[in-house]
């Protein structure tokens, strides 16, 4: 009881890290794979720092606390119509999924290389959809419940930030172009989810663990849902990266749409 009145009282202000820098929004590389997949100028990722200690049990209030705190407010746009608009209303609710996110290396997507969604030489096998076309067996993997291949990776670990970022990236923005082999969606997964996610080494055990917490956030003003996107649309995310030590957070997040064709 005492956890809940604390959390209902507890509020949170939050300060721009201006001097944060994520590799990901400056190495060439990614950028050009980033435009090839239309998500160019659509992803992005702001950090601040924030004044109390945070606790799983206060997420929702931490995530309303982000959406009103007139700091975050001036620097957040949405996209409307294909143009970039202050949020000009005041948030009145968020919705907010946490996201587990425990893995510190890229073994998830090992049972993706033996089971038929790849050639031996990493290209992606293309399949026949009456829906999508120059389909293949990753986005269906991905995507498609029916597939036979759909739980290689089993129900848990799909359900974790990693397995997540790598389908965003997978899917990509409207008019993305995609790869026929899996090593570019592999490697900038795994640059981004550094960037994003903070560890700490056990002092007892000296194992690596993941101590950000995730959260899958949307807000609402008084008409409606509004970030980060007005419709949902499973390309249009935004998650609360949140490291409990440090006392920063992270709003990573993509609008679907057509992405930049310059870096």
């Amino acid at each position: 009881m005492d956890e809940e009145k604390y959390a209902f009282e507890q509020t949170f202000s939050f300060n721009a890290l201006r001097t944060k820098t994520f590799s990901f929004l400056q190495d060439k590389d990614t950028l050009a794979r980033l435009m090839k997949w239309s998500m160019l100028g659509r992803i992005s990722a702001q950090s601040f720092s924030f004044d109390h200690s945070f606790s799983p049990y206060c997420s929702e209030k931490f995530a309303l606390c982000f959406f009103r705190d007139p700091e975050v407010l001036s620097s957040l746009r949405k996209m409307e119509a294909g143009v970039w608009v202050p949020l000009d209303k005041p948030m009145v609710s968020v919705s907010v999924e946490p996201t587990p996110c425990t893995k510190v290396s890229m073994e998830l997507f090992d049972p993706i290389y033996s089971c038929g969604i790849l050639r031996p030489t990493g290209h992606v096998v293309k399949c026949f959809h009456d829906v999508y076309p120059d389909y293949d067996e990753l986005r269906q993997m991905l995507r498609d419940e029916e597939s036979e291949h759909y739980y290689v990776v089993g129900r848990e670990e799909r359900g974790e930030f990693l397995f997540s970022l790598f389908k965003h990236l997978c899917l990509g923005g409207e008019l993305c172009q995609y790869e026929d082999t899996i090593d570019p969606y592999i490697s900038t997964t795994k640059q981004i989810y550094k960037d994003l996610i903070s560890v700490q080494k056990d002092p007892e055990t000296k194992k690596i663990a993941v101590v950000s917490k995730v959260l899958k956030v949307c807000a609402f003003d008084e008409s409606g849902r509004c970030f980060p996107g007005v419709r949902e649309e499973e390309q249009t995310f935004a998650y609360l990266i949140v490291d409990p030590y440090k006392r920063h957070v992270t709003l990573f997040c993509h609008f679907y749409g057509v992405g930049n064709f310059t870096v």
